[in-house]
């Protein structure tokens, strides 16, 4: 066999050979790393709250309902606003109108006894302080129920800022213990994600409940607390 022959064949294999010695350089060339994830907590005092008041109403027709419900409704409005609460923090929330019907022993013959009409305003307190003299003018107005309670802090961005922050600090903290135990240390940041756990409010909230008018109505808000997670991705520095 003439030598010439095979010089096709070496031509052939070269390609197919340089390409698996460059993957075999890629694939060693892969830093190895190191991930890890923390979340960051941040606790703020609220200084807002929202309370939705209702007036509910009951009488044998549904135009006396809504008639009776209107007055009162226009009564705990007016309240409010003497109470310090500026017509645009006020807002219809719900409204019904709905039959009360009786039934016989058999559970037939459905009759109407009257008529429930219903009526719920939001009201937007600014100054936390006042939430419990916003109540009582409400309840002292007409007001029958309250629907909600929830708390509110204007601070919540800055917040959740700093939560951010102190997750990061505690995920560097623990790649490096992490890095140290391998005999390496921590190389520059490959990648840093964020993970939204839903929002901060309501902090509290109240079921829906009969009311009457009492007692100064006391109110403790209590504490906030603003969460934050993260996961990172760092390169590991082999000790040498």
């Amino acid at each position: 066999m003439r030598p010439l022959l095979a010089v096709p064949f070496l031509f052939a294999c070269a390609p197919a050979m340089a390409q698996q010695t460059s993957s075999s350089s890629s694939l060693s060339a892969d830093p190895p790393q190191i991930a890890t994830s923390a979340r960051g907590e941040v606790n703020v005092r609220p200084d807002r709250a929202t309370i939705i008041v209702g007036v509910q109403t009951r009488a044998a027709s549904a135009a006396s309902a809504a008639d009776e419900n209107a007055t009162k409704t226009q009564a705990v409005l007016a309240a409010l606003r003497q109470a310090g609460i500026a017509s645009e923090q006020l807002s219809t929330v719900d409204y019904s109108v709905y039959p009360e019907v009786r039934y016989d022993r058999e559970g037939q013959n459905p009759q109407v006894t009257g008529y429930t009409v219903r009526n719920a305003v939001r009201a937007e307190v600014r100054d936390i302080a006042r939430v419990g003299s916003v109540v009582d003018a409400a309840l002292g107005a007409g007001a029958n129920t309250i629907n909600s309670l929830s708390f509110h802090s204007s601070t919540v961005d800055d917040a959740r800022r700093q939560a951010l922050a102190n997750a990061m600090m505690k995920a560097r903290a623990d790649a490096e213990v992490l890095a140290r135990a391998a005999g390496g240390s921590v190389g520059r940041l490959l990648e840093v994600v964020t993970t939204e756990m839903g929002g901060p409010i309501p902090l509290q909230r109240v079921a829906r409940m009969d009311v009457a008018q009492a007692a100064p109505t006391p109110i403790e808000p209590g504490e906030q607390e603003i969460s934050a997670y993260i996961s990172a991705r760092w390169e590991f520095i082999p000790g040498r």
